[in-house]
Formats: structure tokens, C-alpha cells, sequence
């Protein structure tokens, strides 16, 4: 829209979108971002005042405080409940991108001094607690014993969350199966996982003879698979099994076989918990099974820092004696 200046020519109407609203950051700047990420991430200002330690009225505060700061409307709340807004949405991402480069820039700073402190995000891919290959804790005890002033933070996430938060910076490190590779990661080989297929009880499998199985023949029954690229994704596809429900972690699968309507691969120490309960059991082990092999990623640019690359090698030497190990 132009309007017309003292002078008689036009020029483009400045309103508060167009403006540069926001200037130099400050340290006030941050702290209203943490808080934004927190409620974004616990879903409403209630649920946040724990995480944060401060009562609801003044997370609400900062909040427009920040919104104010903008010049956008971030949230809506009310009856209808919790939600970001498209811009919301927007700036939560760019908040986790900026965090991540602060925290980034205090972890250089930390690498100048030679100074082993401050916050390391991890992500793992969900359920590696027990796996008997997984020496996971075992590294974080190394980690402890060698810097007890860094302060460890696990996440659990899908493989493309992790790859993804990896490569933007929100992850310092990630634990995830071995599924393809990128120029920007580097991998370490850490430990192995077997994948085995299951029915649960109500199945037409269940308690049923399996030797008479194929391939082929799997393909009359329903499976769930995960619904994001992973090695049970690239199997099921080479498979030509019908994917007829979609879960988005093992937890998500394992419910799935539960209801005794699908089939679906499911890590072999996971399970085992339900098949001592007669919930499920795996069908022609030696035949509908495979392996994965966990790796630990960083990105490669810009370089990890000493604290990541302490844990890396903590997670080495963790995993040294199973590193070479299978499952069979």
C-alpha cells in the first residue's frame, strides 16, 4: 500500500510486520526463547511451570513478553486447549536452531579453556536400555568419572529426528541403526540388534506350525512396519509385505502385534517381556528375522566439541569387547 510523504512522492506503507521488530538479541531475548521452547515442547504454560520452576502466571508473562517482542502471536489458548500458531510453529523451529548455536559457541568457548563442562544432548533410538549389546550406561559412567561437571541430557527419538538434530546442532550426539549415511555425519560402529517377527495371541500364527512359512506366503497377513526410512522399512519393502498399520516406534509396533491382527519385527530382548507373559511369540526365528547394527553419529561440521567427542570415546571403549560381537 503507498502513502504520500511531505514531499508529494509515495512510498510503501511501513506496518509492524515489515519493520525489523526484533534488533539485537539479548540476554533477556534468550531467556524468553528458553521459555518458549519449554511450553512449546511440554504443550501449555501449566505444563511447563515444572519443568521450568516458575509459576504459571509468569511463564504466561514471558510468553507475551516475547510475543510483544515480535510482533507475532505465538500460541492461542483457551478452552479449545493448547496450540502454536503457524508463526509458532515457525519460530519454535528457528529457537531450536539458535539455541543449539549458543550452546554450540559455549562449548567452543569451553574447548578454548580445555574445560570439560556444560550441557551434551543425546538422542537414542528407542529401546536400547535392554539390549544386552547396548553398553550405553556403561559409557555415560565413563563420561561421569571423566568430567563430572558435564551434564548429560538423553532425548529419544525416531532415526530421522536424530539425523536431523544431529546435522542442525539440537543433538551433540546420536545413537540410532545403521540405515544409510550422509556426507555431513561421521559414524562409529558401537553394537548389534536382532529383529525378529512376532504375532500376538489371537493371531491365526499363534501356536500354529511355522515350518511350512515363506516369504511369500507371509504376505496373506497384515504387517506393521515402522512408518519412516529404517532397516525395517527397506526389509518389508524387499519383502513385498502388505503394510496394512503404521507405528512410529517400538512401542507403537509392539501394541500392533498385540492386537493379534498383525505381524510386525520387534528387537528380540524387547519382546521377550511378552512372550514370558504368552502375549506374543516370533514366528520361524531362524528364517523372518535380521540384524541391525547401532552406530554413533556426530556431525562433521562444524567440528564436534571435546565434550562429544569425550563421550564418543567413552562409548568406544564401552562397546569394545561387543564391538566385532552378533547376535547369530
Amino acid at each position: 500500500m503507498q502513502v504520500r510523504t511531505a514531499s508529494g512522492k509515495t512510498a510503501p506503507r511501513t506496518t509492524a510486520r515489515s519493520r525489523a521488530v526484533l534488533g539485537q538479541l539479548s540476554d533477556i531475548d534468550l531467556r524468553l526463547l528458553r521459555v518458549f521452547k519449554s511450553v512449546a515442547e511440554c504443550g501449555g504454560m501449566a505444563a511447563a511451570e515444572l519443568e521450568l520452576n516458575i509459576g504459571t502466571s509468569t511463564v504466561s508473562r514471558h510468553v507475551k513478553d516475547l510475543e510483544g517482542r515480535l510482533a507475532l502471536v505465538l500460541c492461542r489458548r483457551g478452552r479449545a486447549g493448547f496450540a502454536l500458531t503457524a508463526e509458532g510453529q515457525r519460530v519454535y523451529e528457528e529457537t531450536l536452531r539458535l539455541l543449539a548455536s549458543v550452546d554450540a559457541f559455549r562449548s567452543g568457548i569451553d574447548d578454548i579453556h580445555r574445560r570439560l563442562a556444560g550441557p551434551l544432548e543425546i538422542a537414542l533410538f528407542d529401546k536400547t536400555a535392554s539390549n544386552p549389546g547396548a553398553r550405553i550406561a556403561a559409557a555415560i559412567a565413563r563420561l561421569r568419572d571423566a568430567a563430572p561437571e558435564v551434564e548429560p541430557s538423553l532425548h529419544v527419538a525416531s532415526i530421522n529426528a536424530i539425523e536431523r538434530g544431529v546435522i542442525d546442532g539440537r543433538f551433540q550426539l546420536g545413537v540410532i541403526p545403521a540405515h544409510r549415511t550422509s556426507s555431513s555425519l561421521a559414524y562409529t560402529d558401537l553394537f548389534d540388534e536382532r529383529m525378529l517377527l512376532y504375532c500376538g495371541r489371537g493371531h491365526a500364527l499363534f501356536g500354529a506350525s511355522h515350518a511350512g512359512l515363506t516369504w511369500t506366503k507371509l504376505k496373506a497377513h497384515a504387517f506393521a512396519g515402522l512408518g519412516y526410512h529404517s532397516p525395517n522399512m527397506e526389509l518389508s519393502r524387499q519383502a513385498r509385505l502388505v503394510r496394512s498399520a503404521t507405528g512410529y516406534d517400538q512401542e507403537a509396533i509392539a501394541t500392533l502385534v498385540l492386537s493379534g491382527r498383525f505381524l510386525g519385527f520387534l528387537p528380540d530382548h524387547y519382546a521377550e517381556a511378552f512372550e514370558r507373559r504368552g502375549l506374543m511369540q516370533p514366528i520361524a526365528p531362524a528364517k523372518f528375522r535380521y540384524a541391525c547394527r547401532f552406530v554413533a553419529l556426530m556431525r562433521r561440521s562444524p567440528p564436534p566439541s571435546r565434550v562429544a567427542r569425550l563421550f564418543e570415546q567413552c562409548l568406544i571403549e564401552a562397546h569394545a569387547p561387543t564391538v566385532a560381537a552378533s547376535p547369530g
